[in-house]
């Protein structure tokens, strides 16, 4: 009785121990949900083709109040990263984590963000960040290493559900991961 327990012990471990590969390349794996990134260069701006946003007129605006002081919106002084090295998306409990790398012109860039370009919603699938810090003007340019900036988002399911591509752009590049 024990030898055939045993067996089919050994046999069930074996079998699951086989599975492994295929789960692990397959597209039930979160973790294969998006590729590595892209390259792309960036087209010169074109102000004209943007259009504005339409006002909903049935949402008021916000007003000051005493619970709100004028202090707390922030003016980010912000300025594009020159470069766009690396974008990585990593599933997280809840959503995925887009963590960008970009190389700046000039050492001593702070308060890296990633700021969405289409309020947090993504277009046409597509979700779209810029990659941005505040970067000063008076210190040298420096080595590579010392240029180099990171920032993360995290992004929930929900928004997930509806997007295909993640595009981060910097001044000169972009960065894009696909869903397989």
């Amino acid at each position: 009785m024990q030898r055939r327990a045993l067996l089919l012990m050994l046999g069930s471990t074996t079998a699951l121990a086989a599975c492994g590969r295929g789960v692990r390349d397959s597209n039930w794996n979160p973790g294969n949900w998006f590729g590595r990134s892209r390259v792309e260069r960036r087209a010169a701006r074109a102000a004209a083709s943007e259009t504005p946003q339409e006002v909903n007129p049935l949402i008021p605006e916000q007003r000051d109040s005493i619970f709100r002081r004028k202090s707390d919106e922030e003016k980010y002084a912000g300025t594009p990263i020159h470069t766009v090295t690396d974008l990585v998306i990593e599933r997280s409990s809840g959503g995925a984590i887009v963590r960008a790398t970009g190389v700046s012109m000039r050492q001593g860039a702070f308060d890296v963000r990633l700021k969405s370009q289409n309020d947090g919603e993504p277009q046409n699938g597509v979700m779209t960040y810029m990659l941005e810090a505040v970067q000063p003007t008076n210190l040298p340019q420096g080595t590579q290493r010392s240029r180099t900036v990171n920032a993360a988002i995290f992004i929930s399911d929900q928004t997930l559900n509806e997007v295909r591509t993640i595009r981060v752009a910097g001044l000169t590049n972009a960065r894009t991961s696909a869903r397989r």
